[in-house]
């Protein structure tokens, strides 16, 4: 999907996930009840926001700050699934489901959220036909997002897999006012986000470094040179 669709989609549903759209479709006696359940959270830095397995209570709108997702493998290893920046929705596929949470939430910065409960967060699609759309666009986004990693697991090299996981975090979270891309993750993270080992990773962000694609500073990573990276990586832009 073009960077320029993936941000129309996110658009359309921070338009409709807010109290300025939610006054104009709701009556008032439902409006007057979603100000009175809505809950403003805050959550530090390695805070859980939920548990894999924990049963949903209602979904975490990201006011401010970024959050990942992830999944214990058999072996206890973590698998990042993806990560989760302002305007983003999280909690609402396994509520959607009638299951238990399949993934970790957890603040990868200082995070801000609004928590609508689950039992008010199904009336309101049920009610707002501008909100359930919205949903349905974000939900086969994700669906396309989640096709795209499996390929991208399957048929790229761990070089390839690197090169692509770095433009699309660039795209996904922002930079900073000095170019570096809005998460600090450790060689660790980036190994399980590219499927291989820590020492691997660890190699390639050296070569890349070399080659002069990034810059490397810490935990912090900027792109030098995007169309090499692309090129690299066979992203479609």
């Amino acid at each position: 999907m073009s960077l320029e669709l993936q941000q129309v989609i996110e658009q359309n549903f921070i338009k409709a996930f807010n109290r300025e759209s939610f006054k104009k479709s709701l009556s008032p006696e439902d409006y007057d009840k979603l100000v009175a359940e809505l809950q403003d959270m805050e959550f530090a830095k390695g805070d859980t926001v939920f548990e894999d397995g924990e049963s949903p209570q209602g979904v975490y709108f990201i006011k401010e700050g970024t959050a990942k997702l992830s999944k214990s493998g058999v072996y206890g290893k973590d698998q990042i699934l993806r990560f989760c920046k302002e305007g983003d929705l999280i909690g609402y596929r396994s509520l959607l489901c009638g299951e238990n949470f399949q993934a970790k939430a957890e603040a990868m910065t200082p995070l801000k959220v609004v928590f609508l409960p689950a039992d008010f967060f199904i009336h309101l699609l049920e009610v707002d036909a501008k909100l359930s759309y919205a949903m349905l666009q974000k939900i086969a986004y994700e669906l396309g997002e989640s096709s795209n990693t499996v390929t991208f697991l399957a048929q790229k090299t761990v070089r390839e897999r690197l090169a692509e996981i770095l433009i699309l975090l660039e795209q996904k979270l922002g930079t900073d006012p000095e170019g570096f891309i809005n998460i600090s993750l450790t060689r660790e993270e980036i190994a399980n986000l590219i499927g291989t080992a820590t020492e691997s990773a660890i190699r390639l962000i050296s070569e890349f470094k070399q080659d002069e694609l990034i810059l490397v500073e810490g935990r912090n990573i900027k792109i030098i040179n995007h169309e090499k990276l692309i090129k690299l990586g066979h992203v479609l832009i």
